[in-house]
C-alpha cells in the first residue's frame, strides 16, 4: 500500500459507504467476536459525522425463500436450499437477524440504507441516484468482504468516474492473502487506498 496515503478525491464533495456490516456476512467472513475492521469502521463513521460527511449504508438482503436467488447464481444460490434438517434457511432474508447491520456502526434514521440483491453496492440500487442528490462525487469505502462488495464497487464506481478511497483495515476478508493482494495491487489501478487514521486525517479537510 502506497505510504504515505494520497488521493485526488475532495473531502467536501465524497460520501462514506459502509458496505455489508451485517452481522452474518461479518461472521461468515471473519468468525465470531470483534474485529479491528468493524472498530475501525465505527472511526471512519465517527468522523464522518463529525465533519458533516454524507453516510450511506449498503446491505445484501432478501425476500423470505430468497426469490431473488437464480440456480445458476454461483454465490446465492446455495441460500435457496433448505438447511439439513429441512427447515427453511433464512440467511440474509431482510427480516433475519443474520441481515441485521451490527451495532458498531448503527445508522441514524437519517443515513440511508441501500438494499441490493446481489454484490456491488450499485447493483439492483438506487445508490447512484442518492450520491448525485447529494452532490457527491468521491467516495470512501469500507466494507465486507474485500473480494466481494469492495471489489465490485470500486470497479463499478470507477466506470461512473467517482473519485474513490478505500480504507483497506475498515475492509475484510476470508483469506489475508487475497486481501492483500487486492489492497495492494488491483485497486491502486481505480482508487487511492490507505489505512483508516490517514483517511480520517484527510476527512478533517472537509471541516477546513
Amino acid at each position: 500500500m502506497a505510504s504515505p496515503f494520497s488521493t485526488t478525491a475532495s473531502a467536501s464533495s465524497a460520501a462514506l459507504i459502509l458496505c455489508d456490516f451485517q452481522a452474518g456476512i461479518i461472521g461468515s467472513v471473519l468468525g465470531e467476536g470483534e474485529h479491528e475492521a468493524v472498530a475501525n469502521g465505527a472511526k471512519l463513521l465517527a468522523k464522518a459525522r463529525a465533519v458533516g460527511m454524507p453516510v450511506f449504508y449498503v446491505v445484501v438482503r432478501f425476500r423470505e425463500g430468497h426469490p431473488e436467488v437464480a440456480a445458476s447464481n454461483k454465490m446465492f444460490s446455495g441460500l435457496a436450499a433448505p438447511k439439513a434438517d429441512g427447515s427453511p434457511n433464512t440467511f440474509l432474508v431482510e427480516s433475519d437477524p443474520s441481515a441485521g447491520i451490527v451495532d458498531a456502526v448503527a445508522p441514524l434514521p437519517s443515513e440511508p440504507v441501500v438494499v441490493k440483491r446481489r454484490v456491488g453496492a450499485f447493483s439492483t440500487t438506487d445508490l447512484r441516484t442518492l450520491l448525485s442528490a447529494a452532490g457527491v462525487d468521491s467516495l470512501v469505502l469500507a466494507g465486507f468482504s474485500t473480494s466481494g462488495v469492495i471489489l465490485s464497487t470500486v470497479r463499478a464506481a470507477a466506470d461512473m468516474d467517482y473519485r474513490i478511497v478505500v480504507a483497506a483495515d475498515a475492509c475484510g476478508d476470508r483469506s489475508d492473502t487475497v486481501h492483500s493482494v487486492l489492497c495492494d495491487s488491483v485497486f491502486a489501478r481505480q482508487a487511492d487506498v490507505g489505512v483508516t487514521d490517514d483517511v480520517i486525517a484527510w476527512m478533517d479537510s472537509r471541516a477546513e
